[in-house]
Formats: C-alpha cells, structure tokens, sequence
C-alpha cells in the first residue's frame, strides 16, 4: 500500500493531537516518598475497610461546604470531609473563634457518635487556610506566599506553618488547603499572590517547609494546584497550560517532588488543563505519575465543583475524574446528588470496587497520620491561641523581612525616630487592603479596621514607633496636612481580589484614575521627601510612581501585622535602622509600561 505525503502528514497530525495530554512517566523525577502511616496503621485500616458498606465508602469520598449541609446530615450521609469554605459560621453568627469552634464541634461529634449498623469514622474539617487561619475574626494573618517568597526562608516559613496549624487546630479544623506550589509564568495571572517565587527551586523549598510545619502541627498540608496552574496562556486563571512536557517538569514538578519528600497527606487537582486535558480528569498525571512515579500515597482532592468542568460530567456526576485518579470530590452544594450517584456508578460497576477501596484507604490514611481516631486533640477548643502574642510577633517579623527596598534616593529611609511624618493614601490606615484576598472571606473586600480587632494597620505601626522615639504622625486621606511634615510616607495599591477576579488584560498601574500618582506629584512639588509604600499581590508596572517618590517600597500583602513595616521604615533617634531592609524580589520587576511579561527588575536605587 501507497500512502501519500499528504496522507502521513495527517497520521503524524492524528498521532500528534492524541498524545496532547498524555505524561510519560519514566521522564518524571522520582520523589523519595515514605509511607504515612505505620504497618499497624496500614492493617488498622484493612480491617476497617473489610466493614465498611458500599454507602459508607462513597460517603469517605465527599466533601460538603458548611453553607449546605447541617451535622444532622451525617447521620444519613456518611461523608469524609467539611469544608469551612462559608464566610461565617453556620451555627453563629459572626466569625469569632468560639462560634467556629462549637460549629466544627458539632460535626465532629455527630461523625463519632455510636450507632447501629455504622462503623464511626471521623470527618476531617478543611479550610482555605492560605496565610494563616485566614476565615476567622481575630487569627494572625500572615504576609501572602508572594512576601513570604520575598524572604526566602524555609525556617521562618517552616515556623509559620507551625503558628497557622495551632490557630486552625484551636476551632477543630484539620486540612489546611496549602501551600501552593504554583510556578506563574505571566503578571496577569489573578494568583500571583498565593505563589512564591518564579524559582521552581525555591518555591519546592519554602513549599515542603510550610509542608512541615502544618504537618507537624497535626494539620494535613495540600499540595496544588497539581499540576501547571501558573502556566496558563495568557495567565488566564482556570484556563490551559499549552508547555511541553519537559517545560512542565521543568517549571511545575520540582514543588511536588519536595513536597512529597517532606511527607505532604494530600495534593489537589487544578482547575487548569494541560495542553487542553483538564487536569481533574487526566489519569496520566494523577495516577500514573502522581501515584506512580512520584509515588503519592495520601488523598487526591478536586478543586470547588473542579469535577463539573470535565466534559461529559456535571457538579453531581463524574466517574471520569474520580477513575482517572481524583480521590475526593469537593462537591459543596450538590453533595447528595453526588453521593447517590457516585453510589449508583459503583453498583453498577462503572467505578470499580478496586478503585473506590484505593480512594476511600488514602482518605483513611490521611485520617489515621493526623491521629484523628485517637482520643488526645492537642490545642482543639484552645481559641485563646488565635492572634496571640507570640504569633503575632512572628507574623510582625515576616512583615519586615518580606519589604523590598526598590529605591532609596538621598537615603530618605530610614526616617529619623523624631521625626513629625505624614501618613496618606487610601491603603495607610485599612488593614484589609493590607491583608488582601483569602481575608475573612474569598475576595478579602468590604471589611474595616474593626473586622480585624486584633491587628494594626501601617499607619498605626508607623505612628506607634514613631511616638516611641519623639515623633508623631499625622494620617491625612488626601495628603493635606496641618503641620509642614518632614517626611510623608504614602501607601497605595491593589484593591483586594481572588483567583480570576485577580487576573488582569495588562500589569499597568494605576488604578483609582491616576489619584494614587497626582498625589506623589503634589508632594514632590510641595517639596516633601516622600516614601512610597506599595502595597500589591504581584509587581505593577508603576515607572512613574517609583520616578517621583524618594524611596519606593514594595511592601507586598503583609497582613495583620502593619507594625513590621514601621520596624524597618523607622530608625531610632539619629536616622539609624533598627532592622535592614532583607527581602529580595521574589519575581523580577517589570521595567517598562505595558510589558505584560515581566523583564528586568529595578533593583536597588540610591
């Protein structure tokens, strides 16, 4: 037989748009994996798999969000997991730490109590945990990954994995949805925040130290989002990583492989796809490279109703993404329908029992490494714990070691102790704008100062160290002022956002229409010294800003602690710093307008 050149060109074609999506294991690094639990813990759960009924083990296999299910619904519908994804609790009405705590409470001993034909299993409770236990009124909120990236510090971030596990252990939570391993490749993607670094290797470093600090606190870790979120074309959030499989390896796997190593309990699928296969139903990748080559034993989780984008499933059905290697489904509203289903499917055999007993045995796994089947609950029902001293001076000193000096002309900073300093722009004296997304709910937005009773905004840290050394602070929203001030310290930038609300068409600043950069310019031609303090999840092309202020800071997402950058702006009573400025950019700075890829940074500027 004769085949033409045009006819083997559309084989190669054919054979080119099958393997689009396909992994090939052998090509993945190893990762060095030992077993979460111990052989007693792998017979423990033999035999309690050998008693578990058909319901029951689809039940381990769904999550429910707290907005859609009561404790009562346990009792009919033996599900594996909560997620704390609602803003408030339900069975409260505010998001104070007790509330919280007698709602998880409630769920877990309904999960555990006797009764007949039932074996008791208990439910682990998740949260978004992404910089500290960020949902609940009065927990320290940490710098996002983004200023932690800054630091470059495994221990320090080791450190705070151990702070934030206490916190969320305190109201009865136990999985914690981090850290992100997330490797972006375009500024516009609207999760730079939640990323550390463009550094493949540093981002497997500070990712298997918060890793081991959840962990060690009896918190489960979740690597995610597996596997390329940050790769997308276009930075378009959800959207398709089209990169080779060696650029993925390259620039995604290094987390992972880390994060293993260092023992993490469960990995979540991402939203995205790769090069054009969504990731939650690509077995090539969740199976035989998750669970194969980088040999993965804990639980694989979907993402919010991830399943539902599969074709040819819903947000109540998917067989695909649960036989190509998801392991828990995160159905938060339609979790009966789901359980029925699911149910259905594996009664008629179109998921297998083997599957399902593989899935339900490292849910179960998950549950026995974190002790959840032991009497003893350190820290459980300890509320005092959220926002405490030492906790918070931790988080005060990831604040100061995040800040990023981009310029200092005529060594404006540090600013003298005794100094009488103005304090403006709309981001001075609003600690949600400082905390950012993922604060007290998704998007982070529409709480004042009094949301936050525990912290300090930047101009109260400013105006604290400053009346401790002789000065004073003036705050002033449009910069007009009473007394003529010696320096002015101006804080702006990004309104608080998550996920896609956060993706933008072009990395330019400013927003506001230009008001943030009018009010540089009538300082600097009032002929006051002036520091800018930049507040922002990723770098903003912002050339004209940085040219008329003295000093630029770029002051990332800090957090509850607004202290820590009065500890490095404000020097003691000659203009000597009390701390240096450490941190490093942890993604090149973009260095000209409408460079939608980031270039080159400013670096330092005298």
């Amino acid at each position: 037989m004769v085949i033409s050149a045009l006819g083997i060109a559309g084989l190669a074609a054919a054979a080119e748009r099958a393997e689009r999506g396909v992994a090939h294991p052998e090509r993945w690094p190893k990762a060095r994996s030992s077993g979460l639990v111990s052989a007693a813990g792998e017979q423990f759960i033999n035999e309690l798999l050998s008693q578990l009924t058909p319901a029951e083990k689809v039940g381990q296999i769904i999550m429910a969000d707290i907005d859609s299910i009561a404790p009562e619904d346990l009792r009919s519908y033996p599900l594996g997991a909560v997620l704390a994804g609602g803003a408030v609790p339900p069975l409260g009405r505010d998001r104070i730490p007790a509330e919280w705590f007698d709602t998880t409470r409630a769920f877990h001993d309904v999960a555990r109590e006797p009764r007949p034909k039932h074996i008791a299993i208990p439910i682990l409770f998740a949260v978004d945990a992404v910089h500290g236990n960020n949902g609940v009124e009065g927990a320290t909120i940490f710098p996002h990954n983004v200023g932690l990236g800054a630091t470059a510090d495994a221990d320090l971030v080791r450190r705070i994995g151990e702070a934030t596990a206490q916190e969320v252990r305190a109201v009865g939570m136990d999985w914690a949805f981090a850290p992100a391993l997330s490797v972006p490749q375009d500024l516009r993607w609207g999760r730079i925040d939640e990323s550390y670094a463009e550094d493949p290797k540093l981002v497997a470093t500070l990712g298997a130290a918060l890793v081991r600090g959840l962990q060690g606190g009896q918190v489960a870790a979740t690597a995610k989002h597996f596997v390329g979120d940050g790769g997308t074309t276009g930075g378009i959030d959800q959207g398709d990583n089209a990169a080779s499989e060696q650029q993925l390896i390259r620039s995604n796997a290094q987390g992972y492989v880390a994060s293993i190593d260092a023992g993490v309990m469960s990995v979540m699928a991402s939203y995205s796809s790769w090069q054009g296969v969504k990731m939650h139903a690509n077995a090539t990748l969740l199976t035989a490279v998750l669970k194969g080559r980088l040999g993965f034993q804990g639980a694989v989780v979907g993402d919010w109703d991830g399943h539902g984008q599969v074709p040819g499933c819903s947000n109540v059905s998917c067989p695909q993404a649960f036989n190509a290697g998801l392991d828990m489904f995160m159905a938060p509203e339609g979790w009966k329908e789901m359980f029925d289903n699911t149910l259905q499917q594996v009664q008629s055999g179109r998921i297998s029992r083997a599957r399902l007993n593989d899935a339900v045995r490292r849910v179960l796994r998950v549950k026995v490494a974190l002790g959840l089947f032991d009497a003893a609950r350190p820290w459980e029902g300890q509320v005092d714990l959220l926002g405490s001293a030492e906790h918070r001076a931790l988080a005060r000193e990831a604040v100061r070691r995040s800040l990023v000096l981009l310029k200092n002309r005529a060594r404006v900073l540090p600013i003298r102790a005794g100094a009488h300093v103005l304090v403006t722009g709309d981001a001075a004296d609003d600690i949600g704008r400082q905390c950012g997304g993922w604060t007290l709910g998704w998007e982070g937005r529409e709480h004042d100062n009094r949301a936050f009773p525990l912290a300090r905004s930047i101009y109260s840290g400013l105006r604290q160290a400053l009346i401790a050394g002789g000065g004073s602070a003036e705050l002033s929203a449009d910069g007009r002022y009473q007394s003529a001030p010696d320096v002015a310290v101006v804080v702006f930038g990004e309104h608080p956002y998550a996920e896609g609300l956060g993706d933008l068409k072009d990395i330019d600043y400013p927003l506001n229409g230009g008001r943030d950069l009018a009010l540089l310019q009538r300082l600097h031609a009032s002929h006051i010294p002036i520091v800018a303090v930049f507040v922002s999840g990723r770098p903003r092309v912002v050339d004209e800003e940085i040219d008329v202020a003295d000093a630029f800071v770029a002051a990332w997402l800090p957090g509850s602690e607004g202290e820590g950058v009065a500890d490095v702006l404000i020097g003691d009573e000659r203009g000597t710093a009390r701390y240096a400025f450490t941190g490093r950019l942890p993604f090149a700075w973009p260095a000209a307008a409408r460079h939608t890829r980031y270039q080159v940074g400013f670096g330092l500027h005298d």
